[in-house]
């Protein structure tokens, strides 16, 4: 069985930096892409990040780029999610994804992680 546990999240100021993490269990991901989403109060839940797990080709969100930046550990089965110059707008419950690359739909999900910047 297939789980995403998300750690990591919590307060911070805005300019902060958070790293959460996202451990993946239950099958061999070679094939997968592995993504982040977050969701704010009130909100769709938004794409944030996608690595793909065999050649390491990421993908980023206009409203992330050049602050956030998303890896993986092969040792650890674990992708991260690197969040530096946080802003109030960052503020969302924060979800790692997985798909298969052939798919266009995300079948595996965590329970989320909250992420709250203070301004």
């Amino acid at each position: 069985q297939v789980q995403l546990v998300e750690s990591g999240g919590g307060l911070v100021q805005a300019g902060g930096s958070l790293r959460l993490s996202c451990a993946a269990s239950g099958r061999t991901f070679s094939t997968y892409v592995m993504a982040w989403f977050r969701q704010a109060p009130g909100k769709e839940r938004d794409f944030v990040a996608s690595i793909r797990w065999s050649n390491d080709y990421t993908i980023y969100a206009d409203s992330v780029k050049g602050r956030f930046t998303i890896s993986r550990d092969n040792a650890k089965n674990t992708v991260y999610l690197q969040m530096n110059s946080l802003k109030p707008e960052d503020t969302a419950v924060y979800y790692c994804a997985a798909r298969d690359w052939r798919s266009t739909r995300y079948s595996y999900w965590g329970q989320g992680t909250q992420v709250t910047v203070s301004s």
